[in-house]
């Protein structure tokens, strides 16, 4: 095996190595990434490699000019050259290798790996114009004209009314007929010719030639009829008889479209009591449930808002960094919530997520009294609440039981308990599938 194929084999050894998206999502870093670009780490194999020394210093065994002799001082030691000065650190970043996906790729990988399939669900409905022009009306401009089903129409009309004009006249020669007679037999033998034309031909038939046949048997029997696709060959098609009537203009044909469109509302709470590793349990929650929504739907918006005693909206970078010394009232954030979906996220046009965390802490009666019965009112695909407490329950950590009990078998409410950073992937399937079952 040659250097070149070793390095081919390195290589694949890396890519194959990319962290696992479960991994990645309980302990790597999400703060590297965007909301359209998930980065996700690979773990590199060193490629090997020959490396040279840069500096001439000769043949082995061989000291430089005015290299001192054994016993001399060799004074205090040089810096090497190198791009800082007097020992100054580089400025120059270090490489790293990332695994790119986006927010479809994402969502893709996730189902996979999860073992989910959340199918999106439409609301707003907007007419689009797709494809050809295959929509037929009576009126348009003459450029619309759909003038091959014109001419079709006008060929069926011809081929139905046409006849052979010869073989009527020598009827009239049939020995005591008259116009009427002569106009009853062509009915008979289903030939489209009016009685006027019969009357208006009546004239130029010789008198000496009139009973030139006993009977309507015995001219059909001597004279052959001609079909029209056969004048037709022999004459060509000299015209076809077009009517209004027969006239259609094309229009593009309108589609009704189902746009999927989400609103995402994450509440998290920040009082005194969400100390970092809550937070962060918090983060790798959420984060990873909006690039998959993010990934589903065509169009995904979402809203930010952090609570202590009180509630207020927020820019998606400041939110898992807020820090509160305040106390908790968890039903702020959901007045705040409902008025926001209801002024700019409409439920006819809008699937909605309400997604809430926090350690459970609630002042006293607030999840019983106000939580719950906003949660009844503001309409949702989902509500879900996530309870951050590292290492279990605390005493009086209540309001994610308080609102399980509150919702026990209800579709639509989901709970769910993250104390370690291995519990985060199990939470995200338990919501996410809780939705994919409504």
């Amino acid at each position: 095996m040659g250097l070149r194929e070793d390095l081919d084999r390195f290589r694949e050894v890396g890519e194959r190595r990319r962290e696992d998206l479960k991994e990645f999502i309980r302990y790597g870093d999400l703060g590297g990434s965007d909301p359209d670009s998930i980065q996700i780490p690979i773990k590199v194999v060193d490629l090997p490699e020959f490396a040279y020394d840069p500096r001439d210093r000769g043949g082995v065994g061989q000291g430089q000019g005015g290299t001192p002799d054994v016993g001399q001082p060799v004074g205090q030691p040089q810096s090497d050259d190198g791009d800082g000065e007097d020992g100054d650190p580089g400025d120059e970043a270090g490489d790293h290798e990332y695994y790119e996906m986006d927010p479809e790729e994402f969502a893709e990988e996730l189902d996979e790996e999860l073992g989910l399939d959340l199918e999106p669900k439409g609301k707003e409905v907007v007419e689009e114009v797709e494809g050809d022009f295959t929509e037929l009306t009576r009126a348009g401009p003459n450029s619309t004209l759909d003038f091959e089903r014109l001419f079709k129409q006008g060929l069926k009309r011809k081929l139905a009314m046409d006849f052979d004009e010869e073989f009527v006249r020598e009827a009239m020669r049939v020995a005591g007929a008259t116009p009427g007679e002569v106009f009853r037999w062509c009915r008979e033998e289903n030939i489209l010719v009016s009685r006027a034309w019969i009357e208006d031909q009546w004239g130029d038939i010789p008198e000496d030639e009139r009973g030139r046949w006993g009977s309507f048997e015995e001219m059909t029997e001597s004279v052959d009829r001609e079909t029209t696709l056969q004048r037709i060959r022999r004459e060509g098609l000299r015209e076809v008889p077009f009517r209004r009537e027969d006239e259609r203009y094309r229009h593009p044909e309108v589609i009704e479209k189902t746009e999927k469109n989400v609103v995402v509302v994450n509440i998290r709470d920040v009082s005194g009591s969400m100390r970092e590793q809550k937070r962060e349990l918090v983060e790798r929650t959420f984060t990873p449930l909006d690039w998959y929504l993010t990934g589903k739907y065509d169009r995904a918006e979402f809203v930010y808002i952090a609570h202590d005693a009180e509630a207020w909206e927020v820019e998606r970078d400041d939110f898992f960094g807020i820090r509160s010394g305040g106390g908790t009232r968890i039903s702020s954030a959901y007045e705040l919530a409902a008025g926001i979906l209801e002024e700019r996220y409409p439920w006819a046009e809008w699937n909605r997520y309400v997604f809430a965390a926090g350690d459970s802490e609630n002042s006293s009666n607030d999840t019983r009294e106000n939580v719950v019965p906003l949660m009844e009112e503001i309409p949702a695909n989902l509500h879900a609440y996530v309870e951050t407490q590292p290492g279990g329950t605390a005493i009086n950590a209540t309001h994610a039981e308080e609102v399980e009990r509150a919702f026990d078998g209800s579709d639509g409410v989901v709970v769910a308990y993250v104390s370690d950073p291995a519990d985060v992937t199990d939470a995200i399937y338990e919501i996410l599938s809780t939705e994919d079952d409504s």
